[in-house]
């Protein structure tokens, strides 16, 4: 029923945009560009911005003190006093950065997550199921979550490298890291993990790691990582101050592996084991799992539920010496769509929800007005963005005539921009929710990024007929009378012109996109299959190089440009998604070499108004050539429980990175009167070996 008032919506608005959208192309013409408009602006909630200085320290404090419960089991003679669990100088969250000071033990924070967890490799590519737990469970070197929250400098926070300076030349980056810090398992932290982690994952390219040897390289030239010490690291690069790399050292991009428990695995160290073995041998449910996250996962009910419990020796303490967090429980329902979070968080048993699909956001924000809704919601800018991508590669996953002449077609601006012109954005945007909260998009950079400028973006409107002429001018022609365009002439001749869209069941919100694709796209004479897949099957396909199109939700490159800039354009093996290296080769499109230039100058330059004219011309290439198929932008909304205190003000659902990742989740608190039950109360995750440690 839904899906049926979701077509009758969408051509009902077609029809009115066809009615009163002005002039059309006739058969045989094709529209020129028409200025993007502006969108509507919603709600405002300022941020508070700090200096570093006030948000965290890392210093050796008077004493320290932990709940009282934990208390009990150090006295009991089940874990090491706090003092000895606790780096010499931990990473002090201080009080001058908290929204509401210092906060009290106890509570849990409920949530959701609609991905498989594939096992517990995260330094190998393997997914914990997303939606907070991967986040959760890595630590790297910096932190560019809380960035929204620095007034002095546009820089990621220090984590486990507390510090770093330049060399007088810029050549070279001394890092020191924190000293004395442990692993969960009680297993000491240091360089030795770093430089595994560097060597044997990173630059192994038999490892599918986040990043690879490719993407610690400028201009051709490697970057090398050495231990100086025990403590320190020291960074080498080709070029002087190449500032942007200090966003790659933060989460995914170097995740950091215990030696410890990985080295033992590694073909390179092991030869009884292979890289297959490595990358699996973490299973879903053998828990616990060591990690430097503030919680660690101690069950898992396949496909149900996960329960996280306070990690004893983590590294970080409060201005007063309370070992952080202060929540004593984190738990994931499990659940086959994105969707289920937000039904949980309206329900009252869920605690959060990124409203990211807004399908569902008319019920949301009415629940959220009644007097016994338990949560809030805040709004961010336009950075919520569904667009249609192409596989660009000329050879990577083709396995047959077929596939060569869809690649070719893909490779080929004239098809490019007949799909563009066939998708109605605005009609997509208003069947999906009426109101000011999608619209058209023509892909690229954002318009809730500091780097957009609208003067630059080339925007082919719909035009139905532009794009029926564009297939008429590549040779197509319906030529068996079924209403799709045949290919006319190679070894598909007679064939009608059909394409798989590949769409994402964790995000929902790329289904409702691509049913609305296949109506549109089906009026112009192409048809669309749809291919709805989850988590790591989808992953799998892009890796491969096995998919034709897709309906994806843009990441935060393409608005926090500057942090994760490799991804912008085909400047590594790996990236972008859609135009990945066949065995480190690639053809790439004329207009693609010129993104290339772009892109090595906008990472490479350290002055903000520099950069945002690179990204101007960046956007206008884009947009121009159609690097994806526009498809409707929007705000993500934040749905947090009003129980929770310590989240920074004006804290948003996604910009440097996700939620989890910016409402610096271990100083979150709740006040005891409103503490719900935990799952596993008195407990802390038990290794084997751990009396041995």
């Amino acid at each position: 029923m839904r899906r049926s008032r979701f077509f009758s919506m969408l051509l009902v608005i077609a029809a009115l945009c066809i009615a009163g959208g002005g002039s059309f192309a006739q058969m045989g013409e094709v529209a020129d560009p028409v200025p993007y408009p502006e969108g509507v602006q919603l709600g405002d909630n300022p941020i508070v911005r700090f200096n570093l200085d006030e948000l965290l320290t890392y210093a050796a404090l008077d004493s320290y003190s932990e709940p009282d419960w934990v208390s009990e089991l150090v006295a009991a003679g089940e874990l090491p006093p706090v003092e000895e669990r606790l780096p010499e100088n931990p990473q002090v969250i201080l009080e001058s950065g908290m929204s509401t000071g210092l906060g009290v033990y106890g509570g849990v924070w409920r949530d959701f997550s609609a991905v498989p967890t594939e096992g517990w490799n995260l330094c190998a590519r393997q997914t914990q199921g997303w939606f907070g737990i991967n986040y959760i469970y890595g630590e790297s070197l910096t932190k560019s979550g809380p960035m929204f929250l620095r007034k002095d400098n546009l820089e990621p926070l220090p984590n486990l490298a507390t510090d770093w300076h330049w060399s007088e030349d810029g050549s070279q980056l001394t890092m020191n890291i924190i000293r004395g810090a442990k692993w969960s398992d009680g297993h000491p932290f240091g360089v030795h993990d770093i430089m595994f982690t560097w060597e044997h994952v990173i630059q192994d390219d038999n490892v599918d790691s986040w990043t690879t040897s490719s993407s610690w390289e400028i201009g051709g030239e490697p970057i090398t990582l050495e231990a100086v010490d025990d403590d320190t690291i020291l960074w080498t690069f080709p070029v002087p101050f190449p500032v942007q790399k200090l966003f790659d050292m933060d989460f995914l991009d170097f995740n950091i592996c215990a030696e410890h428990v990985y080295a033992p695995m590694h073909p390179a160290i092991n030869m009884d084991s292979d890289y297959d073995t490595f990358k699996t041998f973490q299973v879903q449910d053998d828990l616990p799992v060591p990690s430097m996250g503030p919680w660690v996962a101690t069950e898992y009910q396949i496909d149900e539920f996960m329960v996280m419990r306070r990690n004893p020796y983590y590294w970080k303490v409060d201005g007063a010496g309370h070992q952080l967090p202060y929540l004593d429980e984190v738990t994931f329902q499990k659940g086959p769509s994105g969707i289920g979070r937000t039904l949980i968080t309206m329900a009252g048993s869920g605690d959060h929800s990124n409203l990211e699909n807004p399908s569902t956001y008319v019920e949301t924000i009415t629940r959220s007005q009644e007097d016994d809704a338990h949560f809030r919601i805040e709004w961010g800018p336009e950075t919520l963005a569904f667009v249609l991508q192409f596989n660009l590669s000329a050879t990577l996953g083709v396995e047959d005539e077929r596939d060569q002449a869809l690649r070719d077609l893909f490779r080929d601006l004239r098809f490019r921009r007949a799909v563009q012109h066939a998708l109605d954005g605005d009609g997509i945007g208003q069947a999906i929710i009426r109101g000011p909260f999608m619209r058209a998009f023509p892909g690229g950079i954002t318009p809730g990024s500091p780097y957009f400028d609208i003067d630059n973006v080339v925007y082919y409107p719909y035009e139905p007929d532009s794009a029926r002429a564009l297939l008429a001018e590549l040779g197509f022609e319906d030529t068996d009378g079924d209403g799709i365009v045949n290919w006319t002439d190679g070894p598909l001749a007679g064939d009608n012109l059909a394409i798989a869209l590949n769409t994402s069941v964790d995000a929902a919100e790329t289904g409702t996109v691509g049913e609305a694709a296949v109506l549109l796209l089906q009026d112009v004479g192409i048809q669309i299959n749809l291919r709805p897949l989850q988590g790591p099957a989808g992953d799998d396909a892009i890796t491969s190089g096995r998919w034709e199109m897709r309906v994806n939700r843009m990441g935060q490159e393409f608005t926090t440009s500057f942090t994760r800039c490799d991804d912008l354009g085909p400047v590594s093996d790996t990236t972008p998604a859609w135009h990945r290296a066949d065995a480190g080769e690639r053809d790439l499109l004329d207009f693609e070499a010129e993104i290339v230039e772009i892109v090595n100058a906008f990472c490479l330059e350290a002055d903000f108004e520099a950069r945002k004219a690179l990204m101007a011309r960046y956007n206008h290439l884009f947009t121009e050539n159609v690097y994806n198929g526009g498809g409707v932008i929007g705000r993500f909304g934040l749905a947090l429980a009003k129980r929770f205190n310590n989240v920074p003000v004006g804290a948003p659902p996604f910009f440097y990175q996700w939620t989890w990742g910016n409402v610096i989740p271990e100083a979150v608190w709740v006040n005891p009167d409103e503490q719900v039950d935990q799952i596993q109360p008195g407990t802390l995750p038990v290794y084997d070996g751990m009396d041995d440690m």
